[in-house]
């Protein structure tokens, strides 16, 4: 292997683990769907590439995407979690599970699908 791709698996080892809350908002309706993810940057990048090409992101939305297109809706982060490095990947998974259901009760009073 050679120096170049050593320092590559160096780098992802090393990089910040961030997920977090996110919704996924109908600004046409100002209905949003709330999730939650270890990867919030990959769920950004699914999004951004879904947008782009007109491919609905979940079915929960399909309706209203297939409705109102896919320039009708924005990302937003709700709240970003940093898996710890000493944290186990189903103790993240947990926490960010319990930071969604948090999140849900926040916004119980609001149009919102899970």
């Amino acid at each position: 292997m050679n120096a170049q791709k050593k320092e590559r698996i160096a780098a992802y080892k090393e990089r910040k683990v961030v997920g977090g809350v996110y919704a996924i908002k109908n600004t046409l309706s100002g209905r949003r769907m709330i999730e939650a993810t270890t990867d919030i940057r990959g769920s950004k990048n699914r999004f951004d590439f879904a947008q782009k090409n007109n491919l609905c992101v979940n079915k929960k939305i399909e309706v209203e995407w297939k409705r109102w297109g896919a320039g009708s809706f924005v990302f937003e982060v709700i709240e970003e979690l940093e898996k710890e490095s000493a944290q186990t990947l189903e103790k993240f998974q947990a926490d960010v599970a319990a930071l969604k259901e948090l999140w849900l009760e926040k916004l119980s009073g609001e149009d919102v699908s899970r």
